[in-house]
């Protein structure tokens, strides 16, 4: 396990189900301060925090995200509506959820067959740069697909965004947590790891990745 590295980025998860224990286990491992919220009282969780991602620090919702430079959405899609945009404005967010209404079930706001779910997500958050990323790999394929750098079976994720420093500081988390980041252009663009999109939900390393693409911006 690498050390606390106070230089990098304070990172919030919030959502404390099945995947943002491991995103924030993973990015305590990489030396990110990390801390994790769910919608109450921070000790509900603290035991299963305790277990499932030692070195992360449960708080209140609004203490995490107060204290954060990058914010990862690990919650499900139908409960961002409750989330406050003053609360995330200047904030990094990374977003990770998905419409996905087999699934989820149908939400007449994410229903837009012009725009990707992270489109609309930032048109709430205006004050906010947003940034797609870790939302097509299952939560199980995070936590066992992790490897280090230059192992032959490490797997990409593509990370989109319109703001570039934004972009750049996601695809280093990305790359610190075990993944080779691959970016794809803008939000728009992520649409292409949208549920029912070329990679949604299968493993592949960065040449399989691309090529599925068809290519991706230089």
């Amino acid at each position: 396990m690498t050390g606390l590295d106070a230089s990098l980025p304070r990172i919030a998860v919030l959502g404390a189900g099945h995947v943002g224990p491991i995103v924030a286990r993973l990015a305590a491992a990489a030396g990110y301060p990390v801390s994790i919220a769910a919608s109450g009282d921070p000790e509900d969780i603290a035991l299963t925090i305790q277990v499932l991602a030692p070195n992360v620090v449960p708080h209140w919702l609004a203490d995490a995200v107060a204290g954060a430079d990058i914010v990862v959405l690990a919650i499900p899609l139908h409960r961002f509506g409750k989330l406050a945009p003053d609360l995330l404005a200047g904030k990094i967010v990374v977003d990770m959820m998905n419409y996905w209404p087999e699934v989820n079930g149908f939400l007449a706001e994410f229903d837009h067959r012009d725009l990707g779910s992270s489109e609309l997500v930032a048109r709430r958050l205006a004050d906010s740069r947003v940034v797609k990323t870790f939302n097509h790999l299952g939560y199980h394929q995070i936590d066992e697909e992790s490897r280090a750098s230059g192992d032959p079976d490490r797997r990409a994720l593509g990370v989109a965004g319109d703001d570039p420093a934004a972009v750049a500081l996601v695809s280093e988390l990305v790359e610190r947590v075990g993944f080779d980041p691959v970016p794809v252009g803008g939000l728009a663009a992520g649409r292409m790891l949208e549920p029912d999109g070329p990679v949604f939900g299968t493993p592949l390393s960065r040449p399989e990745f691309e090529r599925s693409l068809g290519g991706v911006p230089a």
